[in-house]
């Protein structure tokens, strides 16, 4: 998880970001958990793939959430600039938490991963 400071406000997050221009959906996830956490993580599976619309904006927001591996950590790394701090949480110190999550769709995500929802990254295409 990342705790991050969004309009002055912290929220928790799991690590996001946007596609960058010819970069793969599994490249990007590899990179923006890199750039948000300084750890280095490798994709396995897909737990799914969300939408949400915010209400006051009424901006709309597609998730794509993985699991996998971390395996390195770059402790001299700064992180990306709206991120305070990467943190590794239990699953009670998360939803006790739960008031912080940036949008309905961290609990959504979270539930997902726990009830050992999974798809094989074949699934996706570039």
């Amino acid at each position: 998880m990342v705790e991050e400071d969004i309009d002055g406000q912290m929220t928790l997050n799991q690590p996001a970001g946007h596609l960058e221009s010819g970069e793969s959906l599994i490249d990007a996830v590899i990179r923006e958990t890199q750039e948000e956490t300084a750890w280095s993580f490798v994709p396995t599976d897909l737990v799914g793939i969300y939408r949400w619309q915010h209400p006051a904006s009424e901006e709309t927001y597609m998730r794509y959430c993985f699991t996998g591996e971390v395996n390195q950590h770059d402790e001299n790394q700064a992180l990306d600039e709206d991120i305070h701090q990467a943190l590794w949480l239990s699953q009670q110190e998360l939803l006790a938490r739960q008031n912080d999550f940036r949008s309905p769709l961290v609990l959504d995500c979270f539930n997902d991963y726990l009830n050992g929802q999974r798809y094989p990254l074949t699934i996706l295409h570039n």
